[in-house]
């Protein structure tokens, strides 16, 4: 017998998207039940060649659940997280309300797969940031080789990382602009089409947004709470997939080619980085991916031990639903969880 799966927040983008790859990757479930709020209920959503109705989140019962796959925002996961974990359902939860609690692992397998033992505290494991989860999937086997002591990061990130609401402003401008209408900015503080946002999520007292500080908290919680970081988190007229310009400073000597060489083999890496015109990855080629693409990998000699590189992945695959059915998989995988049904 397979695995119950819930998906929380099924109408989402990102919910659709875990909807999607657990039937890609022919997740071992018997049932998968879609659910989003009250509104939503009796909405279809599609699950491989099958239509799901979704249910009511306020309505369910989740005791027969196995596994919950939660992308329904922060203040819906911090309040029904907890009840559903009570009624014995391990839930993988996409928001940052859980991501700074030390009783709740977070996790991106590739990285740090043997810290989820740690979910029978509370039942919950967390996602980290879409920015965060591409950007250790390619500092690991580096960190592992030479010891990275500073990372500065500036993202481009798509706006389908704000929701639907992201994407459609993004759209809604662009056919606004080429046929000469006013421009309404709505989701975003200033106008996203043909332009960049130096701003994501909200500012701080440092001066620094809390998308910025997300991503030194999750590298640090994944990675190694010794790594320096320092990031400036961009929104770009991209639809789908963020990219990072990426500069390391390590312990000890690593040239570019043991880097290229390192990540070639790391799991979840693939790199394409040939120095001719289109030799690199962009957002477009990378959306629909599960890999995570790492291109223009360069020593840099303004200081010692220094390489910078550019990566990208889909943020909605790698960033946020992959990785979430990734640790549903490493739960199976390392049998930390038996399905309910098989047990009674």
């Amino acid at each position: 017998m397979g695995f119950k799966v819930a998906v929380v927040g099924a109408t989402g983008n990102v919910g659709r998207e875990m909807l999607n790859i657990l039937d890609e990757r022919e997740f071992p479930a018997d049932e998968v039940v879609a659910i989003a709020s009250r509104r939503s209920q009796g909405t279809e959503v599609s699950f491989g060649d099958a239509t799901l109705k979704v249910k009511a989140l306020e309505h369910y019962d989740f005791s027969d659940v196995d596994i919950c796959l939660m992308s329904a925002g922060g203040s819906v996961s911090k309040e029904w997280s907890p009840k559903i974990a009570a009624q014995g359902a391990i839930v993988i939860d996409n928001s940052s309300a859980w991501r700074y609690d030390s009783d709740v692992p977070l996790i991106v397998p590739e990285v740090n797969a043997d810290a989820i033992a740690g979910f029978s505290k509370r039942n919950i494991i967390a996602n980290p940031n879409c920015s965060t989860a591409q950007l250790v999937v390619a500092l690991k086997p580096l960190h592992d080789k030479a010891k990275i002591k500073r990372v500065v990061v500036t993202t481009y990130q798509s706006v389908s990382g704000a929701g639907k609401d992201g994407m459609e402003e993004l759209d809604r401008q662009t056919k606004a602009l080429y046929s000469i209408q006013e421009v309404e900015a709505k989701k975003f503080p200033k106008r996203i089409a043909f332009n960049v946002i130096p701003h994501i999520d909200v500012f701080q007292d440092d001066g620094y947004t809390r998308e910025e500080w997300k991503m030194v908290a999750e590298t640090k919680k994944i990675l190694d709470r010794k790594i320096k970081l320092t990031a400036t988190c961009v929104r770009v007229p991209v639809f789908v997939g963020h990219s990072e310009a990426v500069n390391i400073e390590f312990e000890e000597p690593i040239t570019a080619d043991e880097a290229r060489e390192l990540l070639r083999k790391a799991p979840g890496c693939i790199v394409i980085d040939k120095r001719e015109n289109g030799g690199y990855v962009t957002p477009h080629e990378a959306a629909g991916e599960d890999a995570t693409y790492i291109s223009r990998i360069r020593e840099d000699a303004t200081v010692e031990n220094g390489l910078s590189m550019w990566v990208v992945s889909d943020n909605l695959r790698k960033g946020a639903a992959l990785n979430a059915v990734q640790i549903a998989e490493v739960l199976i995988n390392r049998k930390l969880i038996a399905a309910k049904k098989k047990a009674a």
